[in-house]
């Protein structure tokens, strides 16, 4: 069809189906109108938020008020432990130095067969309560007499003790004695009655305790105990504890005057008992090594001959919060399986060889230190299983439960040994003892998650300062 010239053309389709037409028109309206739309979600959300922002509110203050409840002290009401009651021991060091893990009580557990438990699996309160310290039942360990040799070795003129060419002489001294490797290897032979060197504790030897302090060491029959010189780390009070082992199990902490200084400084004082909350303060003086790891392997491996009569301790590192019932641990970890040594698997790592490379890469100890000692294993036959007698042969040895008898005693005095004649890295050692000493069976290497369950970990506070000669 023309008008003025103009021409319009029209199609049949246009013509039969005028609605596609609109539809069409109506999408492309739809398309255009895209920012619009965002206009109007961003108006919604504004509109929900001011209608409902007191109750976003509320629940942002909740969140709040749980955070600080759980992680300053106050997570132990999530479980219906039966240490709940005794909890707040240390609630006033909690308040002075808060810390995420201080005073916390949270079991830790693992799925087990598709089930989740707890990793430690304690006695409840009402047995807890109950407990008594089994009596001494006849063992068949062929050890029926441990004597600790008197004198150290090869002492020369002017107490100078004739050193091995390889060794430092910060190492070897007059608590130390000096073993040659054939004195060594004569301390692995065993017999019903045997002779050892386990430390000289005498006025030449150094790691003076006082009088006062010893009687009372001599009354514990059950003991926890720790070590912090230099000045290192701060003490963490036990929590966690039944009545039964408040009164029953002494809790000893040794310092060195380094420490007591640092320690009284930040407001930790010494009562007139000796006493800093549930720890016995013992105060060494004359500390045999300028190492003070060195210094702290002493209470750390040689508790039998700290406590004399002791029947029964655990050992807990500087840098954790024991946190469970003593007298339950021994239980659960000892008596229940008829074990005398209970001692954390290595998380990480499960031989002694590996364990060497990481010792060198992490900087330890050096690289000569290390081979001297992995030469000598390897010399005396030291296999690369990774596991003696069916347990893993590599140890993590920040907790140490023991039962004192003959056998567990030897086996500590050989790996104290070991540690003082190579390097400090007692996992290093401890994997070579256990594979020598093989009259030590009935050993318990618990996994890893249990470890985590005794204790709350804080991490090494300060740097300890090392003695000078």
């Amino acid at each position: 069809m023309s008008n003025n010239g103009v021409t319009i053309s029209v199609s049949d389709d246009d013509l039969e189906d005028p609605p596609n037409r609109i539809r069409l028109r109506n999408r492309r309206k739809r398309r255009k109108s895209g920012p619009r739309g965002k206009s109007d979600f961003t108006r919604k959300v504004l509109t929900k938020l001011l209608r409902w922002w007191p109750a976003l509110l509320l629940v942002a203050a909740f969140a709040l008020l749980a955070y600080e409840y759980f992680n300053i002290g106050g997570g132990e009401s999530r479980i219906p432990s039966p240490v709940k009651k005794s909890a707040t021991i240390g609630s006033q060091q909690s308040k002075a130095k808060p810390h995420g893990n201080l005073n916390k009580l949270d079991p830790i557990t693992r799925v087990v067969r598709g089930v989740r438990e707890p990793c430690l699996k304690l006695l409840p309160l009402e047995e807890l309560e109950r407990l008594e310290i089994p009596n001494d039942e006849e063992t068949s360990s062929p050890i029926k007499e441990l004597v600790y040799a008197m004198e150290p070795y090869r002492v020369g003129e002017e107490g100078k003790l004739n050193l091995p060419p390889y060794s430092n002489s910060t190492r070897f001294n007059l608590f130390t004695g000096n073993q040659t490797l054939e004195q060594r290897e004569e301390s692995f032979k065993i017999s019903e009655r045997l002779e050892v060197p386990c430390g000289f504790y005498s006025e030449k030897g150094g790691f003076r305790i006082s009088s006062d302090d010893k009687s009372y060491m001599s009354t514990c029959k059950v003991v926890v105990s720790t070590c912090a010189f230099g000045g290192g780390d701060d003490l963490y009070q036990p929590i966690g504890m039944s009545d039964t082992s408040s009164q029953k199990v002494c809790f000893v902490a040794f310092w060195d005057e380094i420490t007591l200084a640092t320690q009284e400084a930040e407001g930790n004082k010494v009562d007139d008992n000796h006493f800093v909350g549930k720890w016995r303060i013992v105060i060494v003086r004359d500390l045999p090594f300028s190492d003070q790891r060195l210094n702290g392997k002493i209470p750390k491996m040689l508790p039998h001959r700290l406590f004399p009569n002791a029947r029964y301790s655990i050992w807990v590192d500087s840098k954790s919060q024991f946190r469970r019932d003593p007298l339950g641990v021994l239980e659960a970890l000892l008596w229940r399986s008829n074990d005398e040594l209970a001692i954390s698997e290595h998380g990480a790592r499960s031989s002694v060889y590996d364990e060497a490379k990481a010792v060198v890469k992490k900087n330890k100890a050096t690289p000569e230190e290390v081979d001297v000692q992995i030469t000598q294993y390897q010399k005396d036959g030291l296999p690369t299983d990774k596991r003696f007698n069916g347990n893993k042969a590599l140890n993590e040895a920040s907790i140490i439960v023991k039962k004192h008898t003959p056998v567990v005693n030897l086996f500590m005095c050989l790996w104290f040994n070991e540690v003082v004649r190579f390097t400090s890295r007692d996992q290093l050692s401890f994997p070579y003892v256990l594979w020598r000493l093989k009259e030590l069976k009935r050993i318990n290497m618990f996994p890893v998650c249990v470890r985590k369950d005794l204790v709350n970990s804080m991490g090494h506070i300060r740097k300890a300062k090392p003695l000078t000669n």
